[in-house]
């Protein structure tokens, strides 16, 4: 892999290139063995318990939108990255950047819903930090979190752990949160109420794990499906085989996506996760899913199979098929 020369915007976006940094870079200089799964949350193990550990910032623009803002992004994405390790959360931390001149007001509102998510995971911020720079320094606001969470004894999920014949499930409708955050970005007044999905799926998860049989789970966020795919089958060197039809996106959603020029697989969500389940479980966690006010839409989206190399394949809704790749580029930049 050649060296990095400079650092391009599309190194943010989650796909190939976000991945070729981590890789030429931070690996480089920080590997170690709980840091080199790459999954959303690192096991730290400790004399009686295994914790999850998480951390990630929050660049999003406009920062209010429908259906959520940075603060309640910050807070459910670190929730999330923890809950999909199988942890139940126990603390956040947060951090903020902001520009001389923010709004007091908005930064009001903006804490206020970060109370809101965390009380909605069960989760409290217990420590911070705060620095505020010169006006023209950075864009308004930069949040931080990060959280740990204690894995129950006996409870294993990794990416690695996928096997051939598994059962891919997606936990609800993709891309709201992308198209909602570019249309109120670029005012472009679209139609069908799209909101973001924005949500702590904690409680979800939990109720998915009292069924036996899931072997991974992962937060859909920069990328999309296709991108989280990707790295699932890196892992496992297996192919994961979706199926067009029925992925979950809804009508409003995928509408907006076609007028935009956009494939909903690749578009950023903050409050959906795929499963990976055993053929024989998928079918009760798919249940106990919808049972679930933030699961109702939950759909099999395909499954993982044993071929001559690790890919990610659609089949379409005109019966061919093709491959899905990492996000290549900036799809959607500030996006979460």
């Amino acid at each position: 892999m050649a060296a990095l020369s400079k650092v391009a915007l599309a190194h943010g976006s989650g796909g190939r290139l976000s991945r070729e940094l981590v890789e030429s870079v931070f690996l480089k200089s920080f590997s170690n063995p709980s840091l080199l799964p790459l999954e959303d949350s690192a096991e730290v193990r400790i004399p009686g318990a295994t914790l999850a550990f998480t951390t990630d910032s929050y660049v999003v623009t406009p920062v209010e939108f429908p259906g959520g803002d940075i603060g309640r992004v910050a807070v459910c994405g670190t929730v999330n990255d923890l809950a999909v390790k199988g942890a139940r959360p126990l603390a956040l931390s947060a951090g903020f950047i902001l520009e001389e001149g923010f709004s007091g007001d908005l930064l009001a509102r903006i804490t206020a819903s970060m109370r809101r998510a965390a009380d909605e995971a069960g989760v409290s911020i217990v420590t911070g930090d705060t620095k505020v720079v010169e006006k023209g320094k950075a864009d308004g606001i930069f949040i931080n979190t990060s959280g740990i969470g204690l894995i129950p004894r006996g409870r294993r999920l990794a990416s690695s752990s996928v096997k051939p014949g598994d059962i891919i499930i997606v936990s609800g409708n993709l891309a709201d949160h992308g198209v909602a955050v570019m249309n109120a970005r670029n005012r472009l007044g679209l139609g069908g109420a799209i909101k973001s999905d924005a949500a702590p799926l904690n409680g979800l998860i939990e109720a998915a794990l009292k069924i036996p049989g899931a072997r991974a789970m992962r937060d859909i966020t920069r990328g999309g499906l296709a991108t989280v795919l990707n790295e699932v089958s890196g892992a496992c060197g297996l192919t994961a085989e979706a199926d067009e039809e029925a992925v979950p996106v809804s009508a409003a959603t995928r509408n907006a996506c076609a007028l935009l020029g956009l494939d909903p697989l690749y578009v950023a969500n903050e409050g959906k996760i795929v499963i990976f389940a055993a053929p024989g479980a998928a079918a009760k966690i798919l249940k106990a899913l919808r049972s679930h006010r933030y699961g109702r839409d939950a759909a099999i989206a395909g499954r993982m199979l044993k071929e001559n190399k690790p890919q990610v394949r659609l089949n379409t809704a005109i019966g061919g098929s093709r491959i899905m790749l990492m996000l290549e580029g900036e799809q959607l930049p500030r996006i979460c």
